[in-house]
């Protein structure tokens, strides 16, 4: 686990190996981009090029130091992340907190980083922060860490890994170099998918286009969901202005919890996608591309004004869910009426 081990981000790599062999290490990084796809491998492979005694500004990634910052366990890297996160790792229980584990990065948390980043390392002469859910800070723990940016502690290297950067203060941005990590490549998903996951290659190739290019959302894909994807498509492209019921009930099955109804707006993203390219005559290039028939059925009767605003409807009510300020179900009903009744 070095940068050498990173794949798919070819620029990310050359950015941060260039840094690595000027000496021109940036006391603050912010690694950007889609979740699944490297950020957080880097932020390790990184470090241990800070820290390795065998390998220095490289990391041999088999020693006992790099070994041990791998695992989390290393003295003078100090990994931060939201309590919720820790939870799911199995490094803490719920047991652990009082009340429900918080999602976000707490100024407690923050004060904490900064009282262990004001002492010596212990085994290597510079210190490393690994964020980890950046942008999981709250606007007073984001201040705090502002006065870590702008007086870094000497031999310091902070590391913020964020799948929505927009959401830190611009003053944080503004302060960290950027490296930018875009999805991975389809094929390079969905071959670490069939060997890890040991599916056959089309139901493996649907997973990695389906996961937008994140391995680690590929990796997770429910299977047997991947299955019934045909039902809901089929069942989403019978869907009419003049059924009001059907359209309730497919809100219903789809909006019992903020995971299914992204779950289903990202595919219905998705299937918006494949009806436009067999709009286009490019079925070759379908992600669904068991369903042509279908996609060919839906790209007669729909426009292009009606794919573009289905699209723009479909992004709207996914953002709405995902700021956990609309209710799934609510926010699927509105979506389905605005499409059916008022004009698909």
């Amino acid at each position: 686990m070095t940068l050498a081990s990173v794949q798919g981000q070819p620029r990310a790599m050359d950015a941060l190996q260039s840094a690595l062999r000027s000496g021109s290490v940036h006391h603050a990084y912010l690694f950007a981009g889609p979740e699944g796809v490297g950020k957080e491998l880097a932020a390790v492979g990184l470090a241990q090029a800070l820290t390795c005694p065998e390998a220095p500004e490289v990391g041999c990634g088999k020693c006992a130091s790099c070994l041990r910052l791998a695992k989390g366990l290393h003295p003078d890297v100090t990994w931060v992340m939201p309590d919720d996160e820790r939870v799911s790792r199995g490094l803490a229980g719920r047991s652990d907190f009082t009340g429900t584990p918080s999602r976000e990065l707490r100024v407690e948390q923050i004060r904490q980083l900064q009282e262990r980043l004001a002492l010596r390392g212990l085994e290597s002469r510079r210190k490393v922060a690994i964020l980890v859910s950046a942008e999981q800070m709250n606007v007073q723990a984001q201040n705090a860490f502002l006065k870590t940016l702008e007086e870094p502690p000497a031999e310091t290297t902070l590391i913020l890994v964020a799948s929505a950067m927009d959401r830190l203060l611009p003053t944080i941005r503004s302060r960290c170099s950027k490296v930018y990590f875009g999805p991975l490549p389809v094929d390079l998903v969905a071959r670490h998918v069939q060997q890890e996951r040991k599916l056959d290659a089309d139901t493996a190739a649907l997973a990695a286009v389906m996961s937008g290019g994140s391995l680690g959302r590929a990796l997770a894909l429910d299977v047997d969901a991947l299955k019934e994807r045909k039902d809901v498509l089929t069942a989403f492209e019978s869907l009419s202005g003049d059924d009001i019921p059907a359209l309730l009930r497919f809100a219903e099955a789809h909006g019992g919890s903020r995971e299914d109804a992204d779950t289903a707006l990202e595919l219905l993203i998705l299937w918006t996608r494949d009806v436009a390219l067999a709009k286009a005559g490019a079925e070759e290039a379908l992600a669904n591309r068991d369903l042509k028939v279908l996609a060919q059925e839906a790209a007669k009767r729909t426009s292009e004004a009606a794919l573009h605003r289905r699209h723009s409807l479909l992004e709207s009510a996914r953002t709405a869910i995902g700021s956990r300020n609309g209710a799934p179900r609510l926010q699927l009903e509105r979506l389905l009426i605005e499409l059916c009744v008022e004009g698909r």
